[in-house]
């Protein structure tokens, strides 16, 4: 086990340099950093923040004209005999979205950038819901059928808008299932330190990482994985309905409580958070650089808006027209960041510890920094209840999100093959991957350059996305002109142009 370590440490030993400059590209070169304002701005921001401007004013601020039908959408419950109702594939792609990052990015991204960094997160993920619908309606328009379940997504319509070519589709569902790999082992260790976390809350003592106890913990989180995983698309569904309302309500209820408890911190956090995003030393200096480049790549990391990774829950849904899955999806982003990592903001910014312990918060890991925050936001007796509520909604985030990337991996295996030998090894290897990151995290080795394996995938589809939502933008708009959600009418693609699996006019007779 430990040369197998040492040989995966060694081949990602790269991956943060390179993750960086394509973060920072080209503020990697002095020639750009001297350019006023535009020097502050790398490639990566200016695409994700520049696509979602443009997207939201070209489909006329649509994330704001039909929220309220977006939440009835929610609310309205029905059945679907083929694919998943749009409910449960919002619940789908939230089990996706509402994350780790959710914690752990968001307070990375305040002790790298200060609060400011918050109201970045805010604007990029405002204009990324204009970008979420339109990834989902491409999603839906090129959707297609397998059994009685849809399958779709980044590499279906990727497929189609760049000439019907089998090797794009291949190429792009590859790219997706070896980001999905790197990410799973630490979303697997993720479940059971926070199982870990629980135990010795509820407790009052130490537990050792390489006792019984977690042994016997990963096996079960293992096995557990693996059951849900091998039922396939439907009951990954029912188990992300019931789990995603939990940790939701769960965690916005715990810090809302926390909040009520300290609302005299609360003037302090709109004052850091604009200040620290608008006063003239930030926007003119460094900071206002960092500040920017933290919210939007952790927002990033927590929505996921404009990679194209959330479009396989769209593409699964049954839904009456493509732009109602969009505005599903454009409202999870908001759910997601808005609301969750807002949760998250509120915590450690009204904690204000880097100025109160500035060496207990200089020398926490990420995580730790987040749990001192909730120490020093509870009141006294309730302080371990906090603390097991929010060790309990992260094992929900990284467990969702550990089984949501084994689906995804599925599906996008189905651009390649829908036999079943593929989908039984791709679930298979899923399992497997997350179980190889728990007992190597359990052993003591420290597999952390998955971490910016993460980050670099996130941007590499980004760029592989983003230019495709350009190239099918004008289906988006013709499906976005041809809805009537008062009426509810139904949609036929050889409206906009469009012969589709699924929606054309020949398919639905």
């Amino acid at each position: 086990m430990e040369s197998l370590f040492a040989a995966v440490n060694a081949v990602l030993s790269f991956i943060t340099p390179v993750s960086d400059f394509f973060w920072d590209f080209p503020k990697n070169f002095t020639w750009y950093q001297q350019i006023p304002i535009l020097g502050n701005f790398s490639l990566a921001i200016i695409v994700l923040v520049g696509s979602g401007l443009y997207f939201t004013f070209r489909l006329g601020f649509i994330q704001v004209r039909y929220f309220k039908k977006g939440i009835r959408l929610l609310v309205h419950r029905r059945r679907s005999d083929s694919g998943i109702s749009p409910l449960a594939a919002f619940f789908l792609s939230s089990a996706m979205r509402v994350g780790p990052g959710n914690i752990i990015g968001v307070t990375g991204a305040i002790a790298a950038g200060g609060p400011g960094a918050l109201f970045w997160m805010w604007i990029s993920a405002f204009f990324g819901m204009a970008t979420a619908y339109t990834e989902s309606v491409l999603a839906q328009l090129f959707k297609e059928k397998r059994g009685d379940e849809f399958v779709g997504g980044l590499p279906f319509y990727a497929r189609k808008l760049l000439g019907d070519r089998a090797w794009i589709g291949v190429a792009l569902s590859c790219v997706y299932i070896l980001y999905a790999m790197f990410c799973l082992p630490a979303q697997g260790f993720n479940v059971v330190t926070s199982i870990g976390a629980m135990a010795e809350v509820a407790t009052g003592t130490s537990i050792p990482v390489q006792s019984s106890f977690y042994y016997v913990v990963s096996i079960l989180v293992v096995g557990l994985a693996a059951l849900i995983a091998f039922g396939g698309i439907r009951r990954v569904t029912r188990a992300t309905d019931a789990m995603v309302p939990v940790m939701a309500v769960v965690y916005v209820g715990t810090v809302l409580f926390l909040i009520v408890t300290n609302l005299h911190r609360v003037p302090y956090f709109f004052e850091a958070v604009f200040a620290g995003a608008f006063k003239p030393e930030a926007v003119f200096g460094g900071a206002f650089g960092v500040a920017l480049v933290q919210g939007v790549k952790r927002g990033l990391m927590s929505n996921e808006a404009g990679q194209g990774t959330i479009t396989m829950a769209a593409a699964a849904a049954d839904a009456r027209h493509p732009c109602e899955q969009g505005l599903v999806a454009a409202l999870g982003v908001f759910l997601d960041t808005h609301i969750i990592c807002t949760m998250t903001g509120f915590v450690v910014i009204m904690a204000q510890q880097w100025s109160a312990n500035p060496a207990g918060w200089e020398a926490a890991g990420t995580y730790p920094k987040f749990m001192l925050s909730i120490h020093a936001m509870a009141p006294g007796a309730l302080d371990t209840v906090a603390m097991f509520l929010v060790s309990l909604c992260f094992c929900l985030f990284a467990y969702t999100t550990m089984v949501g990337m084994i689906t995804f991996s599925e599906i996008a295996a189905n651009r390649i093959s829908s036999t079943p030998a593929l989908i039984y090894s791709i679930r298979l290897l899923g399992v497997f991957v997350a179980a190889f990151g728990i007992f190597c995290n359990i052993a003591g080795y420290d597999l952390s350059n998955l971490w910016a394996f993460s980050d670099l995938g996130n941007i590499i589809i980004v760029y592989c996305n983003i230019p495709l939502l350009y190239m099918g933008f004008r289906y988006v708009l013709g499906a976005t002109r041809q809805y009537n959600p008062d009426r509810g009418s139904g949609f036929c693609s050889d409206s906009i142009g469009l012969n589709t699996c699924c929606w054309s006019e020949q398919k639905q007779r």
